[in-house]
């Protein structure tokens, strides 16, 4: 990429951080098709995993206090287990043979959590386990599984510390095991490897960003500007396929 273009590329991935702090899962959902513009797919599934390493790791640092371990076992253990088996399948699927599907997913699941907020899904093994498998799966085929992850956890109407701090936790171990997938495939070119302190800095200054504007929101308004985040990704996602196509 030339200097301009890098310049850009960080530009937006700034942008990518903040959203995706503010939105409380992740910068991926953002960054993977901000990126596909400036490289190509199998090396964005790699720089998004090493970039996401960081930016877990600040989330980590700064919302600590959230920490929610049921929600790490329950979820988290079945996210990173299936994480695995979508990144091994992803040299063999393309990602526009579930775009669509994960697309109308995220419309359909997301409006009917913001038209029927009084609705609470318990925090037990089997919600947390299915949605757990199903974000990891996605996360390791298409690069980004963190908004399924998303209604996962506005399901369950976390305080916002809470959401966030159990998303990156899951979200770590997600990025470093199909991390290792994806340099075993691959995915991981050296040509690109100046990119990853650049992101490294990129996290730190987006994920601080995005707290100082979380603290001015309060949870409730939190939780709806999750699920309305969530459901502009999945009509996004359904216009960007039939333009396509």
């Amino acid at each position: 990429m030339s200097n301009f273009a890098v310049a850009v590329f960080i530009f937006l991935a700034i942008l990518a951080e903040i959203l995706g702090t503010v939105g409380g899962f992740g910068s991926s959902i953002y960054f993977v098709p901000l990126a596909e513009y400036f490289l190509d797919f199998q090396s964005v599934l790699g720089i998004t995993a090493l970039f996401h390493v960081s930016s877990n790791l600040t989330k980590i640092g700064l919302f600590r206090q959230g920490i929610d371990r049921r929600i790490l076992i329950y979820l988290g253990i079945p996210a990173v287990l299936f994480v695995i088996l979508g990144a091994v399948l992803s040299r063999y699927f393309k990602k526009e043979s579930f775009e669509l599907g994960i697309s109308i997913l995220l419309v359909i699941l997301g409006l009917a959590l913001l038209l029927f907020r009084n609705v609470k899904m318990n925090i037990n093994p089997v919600n947390s386990i299915a949605g757990g498998a199903l974000s990891g799966f996605v996360a390791g085929l298409m690069g980004t599984g963190g908004a399924i992850r998303g209604l996962v956890l506005s399901a369950f109407q976390l305080e916002k510390e809470v959401y966030i701090a159990s998303s990156a936790i899951i979200d770590l171990g997600v990025d470093l095991s199909r991390s290792i997938v994806y340099v075993m495939n691959g995915y991981v070119h050296r040509d690109i490897l100046y990119l990853v302190p650049l992101l490294i800095l990129v996290s730190l200054m987006g994920t601080y960003l995005g707290k100082l504007i979380l603290n001015r929101i309060p949870t409730e308004r939190f939780q709806k500007l999750t699920l309305l985040l969530i459901l502009l990704i999945g009509i996004a996602g359904i216009v960007k396929v039939v333009l396509r196509n």
